[in-house]
C-alpha cells in the first residue's frame, strides 16, 4: 500500500487521478444541505478535496464553512474557485485532520473516511468526537462495500455501528436512496451525534 501522505494526495490531484470525485455535489449531500435553515450553522468538511459541497453551500448563502486538506494544490484551487468568499464565509487550510482542533456543529463526509488507512478508523471517530459540538452531528456517505487494496477501503454497516456505536448516537445508517447511478447499493447515508 502506498504512503498516504501529503506528496500522495497532492500528486493525484496533480495527475487527474481523482476517480472519486463526482464532479459535482453528491446528491444525498445535496438534499441533505437543501433542508438546512440555519445559514451561520459552523460546517467542516476534512479531506474536502475539490469540495463542490462547500461551493454549493456558499451558493446556499451558508456563512461559516471550513475545508481541510493534506494537498495544497486542492486547496489552492479551491481558493481560486471561492473567489471573494475565501477568508469570509470559507475558511480554507492546508492540513492534517487529526491535528485540527475547534468546534462544528456540521462535519460532512465525502469520501474521507474511505480514504484513510483503516488502521486510522478508531482515531477518525476519536477526532469526529472532539471536533463535534454539544449538539453537533456527522453527516454523510460511506460506502457499503469492499474494494480491492485501497484507498478506497471499504467496509460494511455492521462494521461501522461497531466501530461508532460507544462514542456516538446513531440516527441515521441506511442505504442511499439517491445516489448517483454509478454508485447506486453501495453508499449508506449517516447522520450521527457525539453521545452524551
Amino acid at each position: 500500500m502506498p504512503t498516504l501522505d501529503t506528496t500522495y494526495w497532492n500528486n493525484r490531484y496533480l495527475a487527474g487521478q481523482t476517480g472519486w470525485d463526482l464532479g459535482r455535489v453528491s446528491p444525498p449531500l445535496k438534499a441533505y444541505i437543501d433542508q438546512l435553515t440555519n445559514k451561520s450553522v459552523s460546517i467542516l468538511i476534512p479531506g474536502g478535496g475539490n469540495s463542490y459541497e462547500a461551493l454549493y453551500l456558499l451558493e446556499k448563502g451558508f456563512t461559516n464553512i471550513t475545508v481541510i486538506d493534506l494537498a495544497p494544490a486542492v486547496i489552492e484551487s479551491l481558493r481560486a474557485k471561492a473567489g471573494k468568499a475565501y477568508g469570509k464565509e470559507l475558511k480554507l487550510i492546508t492540513g492534517d485532520f487529526f491535528a485540527l482542533e475547534g468546534q462544528y456543529d456540521l462535519i460532512l463526509e465525502q469520501t474521507f473516511f474511505c480514504a484513510l488507512d483503516p488502521v486510522l478508523r478508531g482515531d477518525y471517530v476519536q477526532q469526529m468526537k472532539a471536533l463535534l459540538s454539544g449538539n453537533g452531528l456527522l453527516v454523510g456517505l460511506l460506502f457499503n462495500r469492499d474494494f480491492d487494496g485501497g484507498p478506497p477501503f471499504g467496509g460494511n454497516i455492521t462494521g461501522y455501528r461497531q466501530l461508532f456505536a460507544a462514542d456516538f448516537s446513531i440516527y441515521t445508517m441506511e442505504p442511499c436512496y439517491n445516489s448517483i447511478t454509478p454508485r447506486a447499493g453501495t453508499e449508506l447515508f449517516i447522520r450521527m451525534g457525539v453521545r452524551d
